[in-house]
């Protein structure tokens, strides 16, 4: 998966939540080490009907393992989720785990991993770009309050949930038709936008 690298040399700050150092692993092939870590959430974790409150508590799960040509980076994170419901647009709240894994390199083999790559900057490695992705294609499209989530109402807006079965608009004109007031013989009651006239041959 592609990720945006930095387009100028910058130092990583060692205790910034979503830096994890690497020293300890040697740079030796095999060399393992587990973490987890509870922080806040960054700013913009969203797609349209949901997100991850900036500053919301996130657990993230990680192990660093060295290989050959770097650090292989393999962990979980899970995350409160706020939005609204894609039928009822009535609030909701549950949760995202999101999982993650890649390489950072020692040092870019081609321009290309320059790019787009992830490379190690000395012993440290920032993991916001891989977390921030992976849990933002976790986020749910279409969120639901339930998955039998009735709706709207199409007429009145009321959510059918709590309406109930019997909900209804008698001698209502759908809304399809509301245009059609305007013309002369429209049959309401009918409500299939044929004239007054023409529904009575249709009947004689």
């Amino acid at each position: 998966m592609p990720h945006a690298r930095r387009k100028s040399p910058t130092t990583l700050d060692p205790r910034g939540v979503l830096v994890f150092s690497t020293r300890a692993l040697g740079r030796q092939p095999g060399a393992a080490r587990e973490e987890a870590r509870r922080v806040p959430a960054p700013d913009n974790l969203r797609v349209e009907l949901a997100g991850v409150p900036a500053e919301a508590e996130v657990e993230i799960a990680v192990r660093l393992e060295a290989v050959t040509e770097g650090v292989l980076v393999t962990g979980t994170a899970t995350a409160p989720v706020v939005g609204e419901c894609a039928r009822c647009l009535e609030p909701l709240a549950s949760s995202v785990e999101a999982s993650f894994q890649e390489l950072y390199a020692y040092e870019p083999s081609s321009a290309e991993d320059e790019e787009d790559g992830q490379v190690l900057e000395g012993d440290l490695l920032d993991l916001e770009p891989v977390f921030r992705d992976a849990v933002v294609l976790a986020l749910p499209l279409s969120p639901l309050c339930s998955d039998d989530c009735p709706g709207l109402c199409a007429q009145c807006g009321a959510r059918l949930a709590e309406a109930g079965p019997e909900h209804r608009h008698d001698g209502a004109v759908l809304p399809a038709w509301e245009a059609l007031r305007q013309y002369d013989g429209f049959d309401t009651q009918d409500q299939t936008g044929r004239r007054d006239g023409a529904a009575n041959r249709q009947e004689g």
